[in-house]
């Protein structure tokens, strides 16, 4: 299975969890939303499978920076425009599984995506 890894780089819970994959021995490859850009027919239909608000990134710095009426107003449509113009506030990491998609590399995340890997 070929696993397709979302995310920026820089972040450190991507170098973590690509880290992680490379010790599993997971065959996968990583996709940089800054530099290899983002498609918004993907967008929602990740936005459809797992819901805006799991996506939204709203620990970041640059939904931090974001005005407060913005903020506390956000749905869906806005949430899809401010992730497409602003890929940092899709939360990270998003695994493809090919079947279906994940976000997040807690603890938990991690032996989930462990069992689903092993299946």
């Amino acid at each position: 299975m070929m696993i397709i890894v979302y995310g920026i780089k820089n972040c450190d819970t991507i170098k973590k969890a690509l880290k992680w994959l490379d010790e599993k021995a997971v065959e996968h490859r990583f996709h940089d939303y800054r530099k290899d850009g983002i498609d918004e027919g993907w967008l929602r239909d990740r936005v459809s499978e797992l819901g805006w608000e799991v996506l939204l990134n709203r620990r970041g710095t640059t939904w931090r920076k974001l005005p407060d009426n913005i903020k506390n107003s956000v749905d869906e449509e806005q949430a899809v425009r401010l992730m497409i113009e602003q890929p940092a506030m899709i939360k990270r990491p998003l695994f493809d599984l090919g079947t279906e998609c994940r976000v997040g590399f807690s603890k938990k995340d991690q032996e989930e995506l462990e069992a689903l890997l092993s299946a």
